[in-house]
């Protein structure tokens, strides 16, 4: 059965694209205050003159811009308590739907901020949109995931890479919006900011079309009549439903409906994924990529004229080699990518610190500079930015899934927060030594998973499942064929 191919059918396509909507969304509006930055902390200043006569001190303007950046992910990490509340009372479909007015909400705060002149109401719109990415970051691999055939992990591999590779995409395409000569401008920059509404409000009229996963209809609810009409719709042939059907009941019978939040943390089985996921996560969030992401125009202005330009260069690489790893993942394994990236990135911020350390003394190193921070994104997109994402969604059964992908959104968007709130003023603080934290949080990433992390490559989802079942109490790295590059 493993050998048979999935078909793109256009129900599936559909379900697929309106799900990637979500993804735009929220790379619409990563670093999308990054080119404009100074546009915006004027406007800070102008409110804050205007209410109290006075400039805002600069410790303050900083601290409030710090606070302005990282808000969305503070809003991201309280967001993801309530993805295994949603998925599992109102599906993966109809949970999308839900959480798409918190993104129409904040975008509109968002927009409403300088007509209000009121830099609180954008930091709440940050902080509303920030519990809509938290949702919907975990809700989309669940539904992503379990919509294609569910047995041919190739093709749900390669839909979850076309989100991120989208996601990405419209992640370069807000740097050119950011631009002072496109919307990044003093009148224009407030407009900018509600551009993802048109996604959202696409994803309102085609999503409700879309069929509900047959997985959580058929183990989650018990519905099989409904899965096997949701499999219908989505596959096209009714030859192919039998099979798929019978599968996943095999897979409901190892597995019991429902999981608490205690039950997940307590389960044996459970131990060695979370801790996988944990380390992963971490590593990716706190290894420099956010901050790049975030101050990168910040960093060159010091050093280059047109730092816009070369933001939006961090942009183009990003989603350069998002494709790169787009065409690689299959044929290299999530793991040996993963090793490649978090060796890399270490030795990027490492060359960081010593070029940022000679950089008074040799100018002309300003070029090296840059060509660092491009490697280290490439890096970063080659293996633990996607992969950090979706590799929960691979390592756990069904009734675990949800909760997985729920601490895997706390991971990820808790260190993008910290990140960005505490990169400011560690910068002033430490100056270029803060890249030699980076550099030891990657090294301990590529130790884990060098040592831990079972390859997922081309093997189902109750496959690696029954892996884990089989191997409590038992260390993966000891289990010959499971943990190798091949």
């Amino acid at each position: 059965m493993a050998s048979q191919e999935s078909h793109l059918t256009a129900t599936l396509l559909t379900s697929i694209l309106a799900a990637v909507l979500g993804s735009l969304q929220i790379g619409y509006h990563t670093g999308n205050v990054n080119a404009p930055a100074k546009i915006i902390e004027e406007f800070f200043n102008h409110t804050w003159r205007a209410r109290h006569n006075q400039s805002m001190p600069d410790h303050s303007l900083t601290l409030l811009w710090s606070l302005s950046v990282s808000i969305k992910d503070f809003g991201a990490l309280l967001g993801s308590l309530g993805v295994k509340y949603l998925a599992d009372s109102y599906g993966r479909r109809n949970s999308i739907l839900i959480v798409n007015c918190l993104s129409v909400v904040g975008a509109c705060l968002m927009s409403a901020s300088k007509s209000s002149k009121s830099f609180e109401v954008l930091i709440l719109g940050r902080l509303v949109f920030g519990l809509f990415c938290g949702l919907v970051m975990s809700l989309n691999p669940l539904y992503i995931q379990e919509v294609p055939a569910l047995f041919y992990k190739s093709a749900s591999l390669k839909v979850q890479k076309f989100k991120v590779q989208q996601g990405s995409s419209c992640m370069c395409l807000l740097q050119v919006a950011g631009l002072d000569t496109v919307l990044g401008t003093e009148h224009y920059w407030a407009m900018m900011l509600s551009l993802s509404v048109i996604p959202a409000l696409t994803q309102y009229l085609v999503l409700p079309f879309c069929p509900e996963s047959p997985r959580y209809l058929l183990i989650d609810q018990g519905e099989e009549s409904k899965a096997e009409a949701a499999l219908l719709r989505l596959r096209g042939s009714s030859d192919k439903v039998f099979s798929e059907l019978e599968e996943m009941k095999e897979e409901a019978a190892h597995t019991q409906s429902g999981v608490t939040i205690h039950q997940f943390f307590k389960k044996r089985r459970y131990k060695q994924p979370i801790i996988i996921v944990l380390i992963i996560n971490l590593g990716s969030q706190l290894s420099g990529f956010n901050a790049i992401i975030n101050y990168s125009t910040r960093m060159f202005q010091a050093k280059f004229d047109q730092a816009k330009y070369l933001t939006l260069g961090v942009g183009a690489v990003n989603v350069i080699f998002t494709l790169v790893a787009f065409f690689l993942m299959e044929k290299a394994g999530r793991r040996r990518l993963l090793l490649t990236g978090f060796i890399s990135i270490a030795v990027c911020n490492l060359l960081m610190t010593i070029v940022d350390s000679v950089l008074h003394l040799v100018p002309e190193l300003r070029s090296l500079q840059v060509l660092l921070v491009f490697c280290l994104i490439s890096a970063y997109e080659l293996g633990p930015g996607p992969i950090s994402w979706f590799i929960a969604a691979e390592l756990f059964d069904q009734p675990g899934r949800p909760i997985a992908m729920a601490f895997t959104s706390m991971l990820n968007w808790g260190g993008k927060f910290v990140l960005a709130l505490l990169f400011p003023p560690l910068l002033k603080l430490c100056g270029e030594y803060i890249y030699l934290f980076f550099m030891a949080v990657a090294l301990a990433a590529f130790s884990f998973t060098w040592i831990r992390l079972p390859e997922t490559k081309g093997r189902t989802f109750d496959d690696i499942a029954e892996e884990f079942r089989g191997a409590e109490g038992i260390p993966l790295h000891n289990n010959i064929g499971f943990n190798t590059f091949t």
